[in-house]
């Protein structure tokens, strides 16, 4: 049954930018392009992943004068293991310090001592250059974005879903909004649009995420044109907490073992060293952390609830108290971490490709840019330990204002058939005759379906198994009804979430080889020769997905 629902029903919106996106990278991107000078429009859901991030890579070299942008860069491209795109790392490294001093200026209070900014070792990085302020910086940077983009005129619409990318002649031209507290429609109308909107969060029912990151920004990508990239690369957050259980689901620092926390098994023994003998749980990159944490309790020497232990009660307490949002979250559990550690084990976290973008944010697609989790190419094969903050706070800042001056330097727009644009937006709401289950069921189906093929370690046939059950749940989910705005909603977030779960075990399946986050017990070994390349998807004007390689920019 088609959804009811007629265009003429909703509201319009005119700005010049359209930021989609509550998170880091949303915030800093609607920031930086109104202090650039263009009119700019702020929608998001929900705050996303953001207000968990605990520090960011900057190379300031406070900690260790031997650090600066080029060694920055390094470490990417070896934590990438070699699939990072070259333009957007050299982006990344070059601009972070002056983002960095950006955020100071805007007054986020990062932590100080006597050389400066005080600066975490993070896994993967040779030098210590995590920033952090004590009780979260994503907590309180979103605070401070949040009152610069009131101060200065950012359009706030929060609390709206994106249904759908406005487009014209192949050019996206704007977004379709929903809000469930007033059964109102927006049609945001703008001359560019950024996609800000975060990863696969919820994709996987073992997750470090929030509900509301659930894939929708590479869906959305995908049906406005744009192309995406190493999709088949998932981290998964190897110190997430299992006890105690009032913390399920935290994740801990790894900035905790840089500065000195063991990593233990039910026996009492420091199995790192076993991994990593120069280092032991220092200098190691994130994907290759959760892999031998997961030997550890799949190999029977874990605890009975599949975890080991982060024995924080060796770290000297002025370095424990530092982390003052994870002590006090579980004291509140009834954990003292001076005196025993929380149980830990990888869980998904975040999703290292997405859209492709050049060095500016601009997608293949004109009139969309993308930045933060929601685009592609950064992090390669795995992300550094401190990049999802690093990236949010200087790519967000760095496509705001790129986006801002592409469009001072652009044409005015032309006059458009709104309401045909409006028709096809909507269309993507449109329902089915009831199909086999609910989209709650759809969704749990997926995640479960998740789980059991695209987890730390995936084989042949559990990718084709899995891909078969997606296909299926595809299937469910395009047959879902849209009887009002809540079914249609949450039937468009079921095939976006099957859509983008199906797009990860082709490019999983495809990929015969083993590289970061993505493991292959049937293939071992990383081959350089046959994948050192993108795999890419693209939508047909057919409506069919089609896969390719891409060269390493």
């Amino acid at each position: 049954m088609p959804i009811s629902f007629q265009p003429a029903e909703i509201d319009a919106i005119e700005t010049d930018l359209l930021v989609l996106g509550g998170g880091l990278s949303g915030f800093r991107a609607a920031v930086a392009a109104r202090e650039t000078g263009c009119t700019v429009a702020h929608a998001y859901l929900a705050r996303g992943a953001s207000p968990y991030i605990i520090g960011a890579n900057v190379p300031l070299g406070h900690a260790d004068p031997a650090d600066d942008p080029e060694c920055y860069a390094a470490d990417m491209i070896a934590g990438g293991y070699g699939l990072s795109d070259r333009r957007l790392v050299h982006a990344l490294a070059h601009h972070a310090v002056a983002s960095f001093e950006d955020m100071v200026r805007l007054g986020v209070p990062f932590a100080r001592g006597e050389r400066g900014f005080l600066q975490r070792h993070l896994s993967g990085n040779t030098w210590p250059r995590s920033v952090y302020v004590p009780e979260g910086i994503g907590k309180v940077a979103l605070e401070h974005l949040a009152a610069r983009a009131s101060t200065i005129g950012v359009q706030a619409l929060a609390g709206r879903r994106v249904v759908a990318l406005l487009g014209d002649g192949g050019e996206v031209v704007g977004a379709l909004l929903a809000d469930r507290r007033t059964q109102r429609f927006t049609a945001v109308h703008a001359r560019a649009v950024i996609l800000a909107m975060g990863g696969i969060g919820r994709l996987y029912a073992d997750s470090t995420y929030p509900s509301d990151v659930a894939a929708d920004a590479y869906a959305l990508a995908l049906e406005a044109g744009a192309r995406l990239i190493d999709m088949e690369f998932v981290q998964f957050e190897p110190l997430v907490t299992v006890h105690p259980a009032g913390c399920r689901g935290m994740e801990m620092p790894t900035a905790m073992l840089g500065d000195g926390a063991p990593l233990l098994d039910a026996a009492g023994e420091r199995f790192m060293f076993r991994y990593n003998p120069e280092h032991g749980e220092r200098q190691i990159e994130k994907a290759r952390l959760s892999l031998c944490i997961q030997q550890e309790i799949d190999g029977g020497r874990g605890f009975a609830d599949g975890s080991v232990l982060l024995d924080t009660t060796t770290l000297p307490r002025d370095t424990l108290e530092s982390y003052v949002a994870h002590c006090k979250r579980l004291r509140g559990a009834g954990l003292e971490p001076s005196a025993e550690g929380p149980r830990v084990r990888p869980a998904a976290h975040s999703e290292m490709g997405g859209v492709f973008i050049d060095a500016t944010g601009a997608t293949e697609t004109p009139g969309l840019f993308a930045c933060g989790e929601a685009s592609g190419g950064i992090h390669g094969a795995s992300r550094l330990a401190g990049n999802g903050g690093g990236e949010t706070m200087a790519m967000g800042w760095l496509v705001g204002r790129a986006a801002a001056r592409a469009l001072a330097q652009g044409p005015q727009p032309a006059a458009r058939d709104w309401r045909t644009i409006h028709a096809a937006a909507f269309a993507r709401l449109a329902g089915g005759d009831g199909g086999t289950g609910t989209a709650a069921e759809i969704k749990e189906a997926i995640r479960a379906s998740m789980g059991a093929a695209a987890g730390l370690y995936r084989t042949g046939p559990g990718l084709g198994a899995g891909l078969r059950e997606l296909e299926d749940l595809a299937r469910h989910a395009a047959g879902l009804p849209a009887n009002d705005m809540e079914s249609a909603l949450e039937a468009r977030s079921a095939r976006n979430m099957a859509l983008v779960a199906g797009l990860i075990l082709r490019a999983a399946l495809a990929r015969t080889e083993s590289r970061g986050a993505h493991q292959r017990r049937d293939h071992p070994r990383q081959d350089d020769e046959r994948w050192a390349r993108h795999l890419a998807f693209r939508l047909t004007p057919e409506g069919m997905v089609t896969m390719d390689t891409l060269p390493i920019h």
